[in-house]
């Protein structure tokens, strides 16, 4: 994270630098279009577009650990490891999956999400089975009643 931080400060710092070389330019030049000027506006361009990379790369660190610990979140949440971190029992009255388990069952809804998507859902007619469907004959829970 350190070197994300860094990493954005740096490009921060050229593009300021390369702003603040415009304006030299164009006082120098008394406004007028010259190599110089050209260069500066030519090296300003650059330093924004490695600044506007330098947030993006820095946007999507941001954006994964904000989904690991929405994961983590979730699988605490639904192995009961929050109940048992924080000595006190589970408020919710339902028992704990365990984390395999519910890999298991976020995979088959990511195959449904993706099947929706394509238009092949149940109302498209979709025949194929994926080996992460949502029935699993080795939970009791999931067999059909």
């Amino acid at each position: 994270m350190d070197n994300i931080v860094d990493t954005l400060n740096n490009a921060y710092q050229e593009f300021i630098a390369a702003a603040a070389g415009v304006l030299e330019a164009k006082e120098i030049s008394g406004g007028q279009k010259t190599a110089s000027t050209d260069a500066a506006l030519e090296n300003f361009k650059q330093r924004w577009e490695l600044f506007r990379v330098a947030c993006d790369q820095a946007e999507e660190f941001v954006e994964s650990v904000k989904q690991r610990i929405g994961s983590e979140c979730l699988v605490d949440e639904a192995t009961g490891s929050v109940a048992g971190k924080s000595g006190q029992a589970a408020s919710t009255g339902l028992p704990p999956i365990s984390a395999v388990r519910l890999e298991q069952m976020s995979k088959a809804v990511r195959w449904l999400v993706i099947e929706l998507q394509q238009g092949s859902g149940t109302a498209g007619g979709s025949s194929q089975s994926h080996p992460a469907a949502p029935f699993d004959a080795r939970f009791s829970e999931d067999a059909p009643q």
